[in-house]
């Protein structure tokens, strides 16, 4: 299905970059624009981006990575599995990685409230493209339409080899490692095997990065839910919308690099406060 152009519309004044302006933080202040005003600017957009990161999924038990309570920072040696130098050269990496994701929370999560909001708010609204940086596939669970879907950092559904360039489901591949495979190989060239996703030291997707930034360089608002903006060409999402003066809403359980330039910070939960918002449109 052929995607729809982005409309053009008029410039707004924003603040400098080297001039941050004071954020506006809902939840935490009384100052600043409601969540009617934040309704108006939503429901108002010709055109609207949504980037959401692993916060939107930790309330249907899938734990997030850097946050205080994040896998990361709980085993910093975790962190190995997701890089991709380290993946390669390294066998025992890779046995620990395939075991991660035998047991991993994602093959029991349901879609929650804010996945579900989002996916009204794509109904009621111009969102022109959702890009998430999730790999656990719950908003196309929850609804969300794949053609507007961008998983910039792929899928944990999927397998792909690292060698020969063949993909498959995860669950075929996982039950081989059940069986006994604790690094299974390429059964068409006995390559490396990994998830569908995106691991550092790994490039992008470069038509998913493209549709990204061009849809944030021609929205008029940004949302940015559950991410802390620190994960890089994702995180530099906001920063180009802005530079065409776009509004930028931010709602993340911690801060963000970018919550001084933006129009809303929000700290509440994003399974409370979507449906919240959703609804005032």
């Amino acid at each position: 299905m052929a995607r729809r152009a982005l409309p053009r519309r008029p410039a707004r004044h924003r603040c400098p970059s080297l001039w941050p302006c004071k954020p506006i933080t809902l939840g935490l202040m009384t100052e600043g624009p409601s969540l009617d005003t934040i309704a108006t600017w939503l429901r108002d957009a010709q055109a609207i981006v949504v980037l959401t990161g692993a916060g939107i999924s930790t309330e249907s038990g899938i734990p997030d990575f850097r946050g205080p309570n994040g896998v990361w920072t709980k085993n910093p040696e975790a962190e190995k599995t997701a890089n991709l130098s380290f993946y390669i050269a390294d066998p025992e990496i890779r046995k620990m990685a395939w075991q991660n994701r035998l047991k991993s929370e994602i093959w029991q999560a349901q879609p929650n409230a804010g996945h579900l909001a989002v996916v009204e708010l794509e109904h009621k609204t111009n969102v022109h493209t959702l890009v998430t940086q999730n790999v656990d596939g719950l908003h196309l669970a929850a609804g969300s339409s794949r053609d507007s879907l961008i998983e910039i950092h792929g899928t944990v559904h999927g397998v792909k080899c690292l060698q020969c360039g063949w993909r498959g489901p995860m669950t075929e591949t996982l039950e081989r490692v059940t069986a006994g495979e604790a690094d299974p190989e390429c059964l068409q060239c006995s390559g490396i095997l990994k998830s569908a996703t995106i691991s550092f030291g790994e490039n992008l997707v470069a038509e998913d990065l493209e549709r990204s930034q061009r849809a944030a360089s021609e929205c008029d608002v940004f949302v940015a839910l559950g991410t802390s903006l620190g994960v890089f060409p994702a995180a530099a999402l906001p920063e180009i919308a802005m530079s065409h003066a776009a509004r930028l809403v931010i709602a993340n359980g911690e801060p963000t690099p970018f919550d001084p330039f933006a129009d809303a910070v929000l700290r509440r939960p994003l399974g409370e406060l979507l449906p919240e918002l959703v609804a005032l449109i």
